[in-house]
């Protein structure tokens, strides 16, 4: 499932870069660079989406992986011991393990979701200090999109 900060973050993103065109086209700056801010706020939020996703993504395989092994586990020690009392101890240590790698999951999700989070205000103090600078790196950047979509085409 896509997380909604991707897309409310690729439709801010879309939102600034139309709002920087119209600026540009009008030789209105203070459009132009609000424009460029919101669109790069837009794909930080956007990159904050993926990263939830991907974590989440993770966390899943690690519980399927718990899952997986504790079954093992069980079916193994099951057949060669046959208790009751084993398979017990055998299930609580894959759900430990299962619990361990969940909060290790969370805790990336976590540091993933405030680095992404501070990169956003960092990136929007930046344009906001270095408005023209930020524009000419944003040209740059979408120039050089611009030649590698070409190019992949030819």
């Amino acid at each position: 499932m896509v997380d909604t900060d991707r897309i409310t973050g690729a439709a801010q993103a879309l939102g600034g870069k139309l709002q920087g065109a119209v600026g540009d086209l009008t030789g209105s700056r203070r459009d132009s660079v609000e424009g460029r801010a919101r669109e790069a706020a837009g794909q930080a939020e956007n990159l904050y989406g993926q990263a939830k996703d991907t974590a989440r993504d993770a966390a899943e395989h690690v519980a399927d992986t718990a899952r997986d092994l504790g079954g093992r586990i069980r079916d193994t020690v099951g057949g060669l011991v046959g208790s009751d009392d084993v398979e017990q101890r055998a299930r609580r240590a894959a759900h430990d393990g299962y619990e361990s790698a969940s909060d290790f999951a969370e805790d990336a999700y976590a540091r993933g979701r405030h680095a992404l989070r501070r990169g956003s205000h960092e990136v929007g103090d930046q344009v906001a200090a270095y408005p023209l600078a930020s524009l000419l790196v944003a040209g740059a950047v979408g120039f050089g999109l611009g030649l590698l979509v070409s190019a992949s085409r030819d």
